[in-house]
């Protein structure tokens, strides 16, 4: 058996030729991919987008933490089985509206996404029947300091065998030591995040070098 390169890893040549081999993303999210990059609004990469797309095809009720205008969204939602269903939770409603404006154009029934438009943590602390559960997917990509918050406020929502996907744990190398990080930048609370979800023998994770980093674990049944 030949033994494998440890020594290498992907470069662009790889993840292009990687993406050729998927199917064209459809039309409506590329042209949030258009309008996100002069804005400077924070969208997740295509292939996190790709990934939660084969995650979200066989669950029947997600909950996202952190809409913007609403492309990881529109990922899962076009992936998910029929009476598939998304609560999604931000609190800038005129992101959330032009979000809903993108879904509607891509063909999706206003029912299969609700939107709660309010800080993520006042969200979860009411009584809003969308966030009542149970969860067999979640997607976290808000206030990072707040990431082990949104965890915790979810763990009695998460049916057996749930997913948890949480973007941004690289943190473009500030995690890993990689790129120096600053005083009070979100860095700290990834890496306790990441920490706490790997130790938690409640879950299965690991963290995978996509995009800018999504760590991913299931809950044991």
């Amino acid at each position: 058996m030949a033994k494998s390169d440890r020594t290498w890893s992907p470069d662009s040549t790889d993840l292009d030729w990687i993406e050729s081999t998927g199917r064209p993303p459809h039309p409506i999210l590329v042209e949030m991919e258009v309008a996100a990059e002069p804005e400077r609004i924070p969208i997740l990469s295509r292939d996190s987008g790709r990934l939660l797309a084969v995650l979200a095809a066989d669950r029947r009720r997600v909950v996202e933490v952190g809409t913007a205008i609403g492309y990881s969204t529109l990922w899962m939602a076009l992936a998910l089985p029929v009476g598939g269903t998304i609560t999604t939770i931000d609190p800038d409603r005129e992101r959330t509206d032009r979000a809903r404006g993108f879904w509607r154009r891509a063909g999706l029934p206003d029912e299969r996404i609700t939107v709660v438009n309010a800080p993520a943590l006042e969200a979860f602390a009411g009584e809003t029947a969308a966030l009542a559960g149970p969860f067999d997917l979640v997607f976290i990509d808000a206030l990072k300091d707040e990431y082990l918050a949104y965890l915790t406020a979810l763990m009695d929502r998460l049916a057996p065998g749930a997913v948890v996907v949480a973007d941004n744990v690289l943190w473009s190398g500030r995690t890993s030591g990689s790129r120096p990080a600053r005083p009070g930048d979100g860095t700290e609370a990834l890496r306790e995040f990441c920490a706490r979800v790997s130790a938690d023998p409640a879950f299965e994770a690991t963290i995978l070098p996509i995009g800018d980093g999504l760590l991913v674990a299931t809950l044991r049944p």
